[in-house]
Order: C-alpha cells, then structure tokens, then sequence
C-alpha cells in the first residue's frame, strides 16, 4: 500500500501561529529554522515558500501585536475627552488586547533588541509607552491625578502590572478571568490610588 505525501496544508496565518508559540518556548535566538520546520510539520524548502525566514515571521508577530496596541489610541474613547478617561480607556483596553493576542504580545515584550526587527519593535513600544506617558502628564496637569507620584514611575508602575499578564494569564484556566473582569481590576486598582483626592474628601 503506497501512501500519498500529505500536503502542506499551511497558510501564511497558520504558520505564523507554530512560530510564535515556538519562539515563546525556546526564545527568539533558540529558535532555527530546523525547529520551526519540526513544529510545523513540514519542510523548511515549504517554510521558504511563505516566508523569506525566521525573521520575516518575528516582524509579522510583533507587527500583529503592536498594530493591536496603536489601534487603540485611535478609538473615540483614547482621541476624546478628559485625560484622565481617556487613559483609563487606553489602560483597559490594553489588557484586552493583550489577552486577545497574548501570544503575539508575549513575544513582543520579550524581544531584547539583537535584531533589526528586535529594535525597530523596541522603538515602536516606547512610542506607544510615550503617548500614554503624554496622557497621564496631561491627567496630572487637570488636577485629576496626583501630582505628588512621579509621573514616569507611575507609567512604569502602571505598564509593570499590565504587562504582567503575559507571565500568569492562562485562557481556560483558574487564572483565566474574562477579560473585561481582568480590565476593570487592573483599572480599579490602579487609578483608585492615582487619582487626586477630591477637595472635600
């Protein structure tokens, strides 16, 4: 009995997905064209044929990521209103998105630079970093936050327990909270304690 060749099967977002995961697992500079091929199940000659390399498919992950990211500023709720909303809407969202791509945010936050895609997505999450950095300034200059926390380690703070999640968020699990209820939790505990204590408080 002969047997047929099994086809491959992968599209570009498929592929994408092993890669990341593999990465995840074994680190960017671990990872060789050999072990995607493994994981995937297929040749590296069909790697080749949807991808130039390992790097082309690190530039589509962190892209996916941070286009998620940059997405959200340009939301009624980010572009409107008081700063104080908007970066409460800017932080809520945030967690949204890194729950809703968590792999893709994982891997994001732990590139370390040693590559032209490395840096250039460094440089794209300070960017992000800044603007929400802008926004907490501007909070603290209504009179909505406190103006006795340092603003660049309230931001630092702030993004700490964000990005916390990529470390102990697991969907379908005891830690596996919906979303929303996650968003609402980093929210109250944050602006809870940054917001300006009212006058007649």
């Amino acid at each position: 009995m002969t047997t047929t060749p099994r086809r491959d099967t992968y599209t570009p977002e498929t592929l994408l997905g092993v890669a990341v995961r593999v990465f995840n697992e074994r680190g960017y500079d671990g990872t060789s064209m050999e072990h995607l091929s493994k994981a995937a199940g297929i040749s590296k000659s069909s790697i080749y044929h949807h991808v130039a390399g390992k790097e082309e498919l690190l530039r589509r992950a962190v892209t996916r990521a941070l286009d998620g990211l940059f997405a959200i500023l340009d939301e009624p709720g980010a572009a409107s209103g008081r700063a104080v909303d908007r970066v409460e809407h800017v932080t809520r969202r945030t967690v949204e998105v890194l729950v809703a791509e968590l792999p893709y945010v994982t891997l994001l936050l732990r590139v370390r630079g040693n590559t032209r895609t490395e840096r250039w997505a460094l440089e794209r999450r300070r960017e992000f970093d800044h603007r929400v950095a802008d926004l907490l300034g501007a909070a603290v200059a209504d009179g909505d936050l406190r103006s006795d926390v340092d603003i660049r380690l309230a931001t630092r703070l702030l993004f700490g327990m964000v990005n916390s999640l990529v470390e102990w968020y697991r969907p379908h699990s005891d830690t596996g909270a919906d979303p929303e209820a996650v968003a609402e939790a980093v929210a109250r505990l944050a602006f809870d304690g940054l917001r300006a204590p009212r006058p007649d408080a």
